[in-house]
């Protein structure tokens, strides 16, 4: 049996009986009846589209099926009626396993509910148990800020979560796809994750994503890894930026530099008038006659 953790989704417990009073009887359509526990036709039921939870364990669903079969059904679906059928508020994985079990007739409790607390319940029952990956938590706490107007705050509150848990959770979605589906299969973690959202460019990150998975990298070591290539990169932009500026004056000294020496030369000038001269050389001969040439002039 299923033990739920107290403490998280304070909105849970008003919505949902904490304790209903079991029946044998055929489903129940009269009003003051709605929040007693009956028994539905399977068949009946489908699953909510909005659940947050795309991704089920088949060898998990297949020990809840077996343990079904030798216990039942020890906590009733939470159902809302729709039209001709049911529609899952909470306990698609039992409503699942109980299909697998060869089930005819599930328990449940019939209530109503408003399309937001449908997606609460969803989201809270599934946080509860720790079921959602990190990418699916995201969207479905998006998906609350998009279709009911919901601040994160305002999120964060029903789930009781913090606002910081909500935000930085959201921002994964700003993964690259590629990368966030290597955090649903668990291919790196959620702070390896963050890590990487401070890459904008998608393909270097996901080309990172990548060394950190091969490697076996530690958050730490990302880290490190990311500001290597952030620092590279800023420094790379300030050249490229100087050079741009004053490349006339400088493209002339090369040349005139080039003419002296007798190979290519390149300047790459900086920030606060630093910066590198690169001198090519294609042979051992040809470094020992730069050489002589500078020794000649010293």
């Amino acid at each position: 049996m299923a033990v739920v953790k107290k403490g998280l989704g304070k909105g849970l417990d008003s919505m949902i009986p904490e304790k209903v009073e079991s029946t044998k009887s055929e489903p129940i359509k009269k009003e003051e009846d709605v929040s007693r526990e009956t028994l539905i036709n399977i068949n009946e039921i489908e699953p909510n589209k909005g659940q947050p939870r795309k991704n089920f364990d088949e060898d998990a669903i297949q020990e809840l099926a077996d343990s079904i079969k030798q216990f039942g059904i020890i906590q009733p679906l939470i159902l809302q009626k729709k039209d001709k059928y049911y529609v899952i508020v909470a306990g698609e994985r039992r409503w699942r396993a109980a299909k697998v079990a060869g089930l005819k007739k599930i328990p449940a409790i019939i209530k109503d509910y408003s399309p937001q607390e449908i997606m609460e319940i969803a989201l809270i029952e599934n946080l509860q148990r720790e079921d959602l990956n990190p990418i699916e938590e995201a969207l479905a706490f998006q998906n609350l800020i998009k279709e009911f107007n919901l601040k994160q705050d305002e999120v964060a509150e029903r789930v009781s979560k913090s606002r910081v848990a909500v935000t930085n959770s959201m921002r994964l979605l700003k993964l690259d796809s590629k990368v966030q589906q290597m955090l649903v299969d668990g291919m790196i973690s959620s702070g390896h994750a963050r890590t990487l959202l401070a890459i904008e460019d998608s393909d270097v990150q996901y080309q990172v994503a990548l060394k950190v998975f091969d490697e076996k990298l530690s958050v730490r070591e990302t880290e490190k890894l990311v500001k290597t290539i952030l620092t590279t990169k800023e420094d790379s932009l300030k050249e490229t930026a100087i050079t741009k500026e004053d490349s006339f004056i400088y493209r002339d000294i090369e040349e005139k530099m080039k003419k002296i020496i007798g190979t290519k030369v390149c300047i790459k000038k900086k920030a606060n008038n630093n910066g590198r001269i690169e001198i090519e050389y294609y042979s051992t001969e040809e470094l020992e006659r730069i050489i002589e040439l500078f020794e000649s002039i010293i």
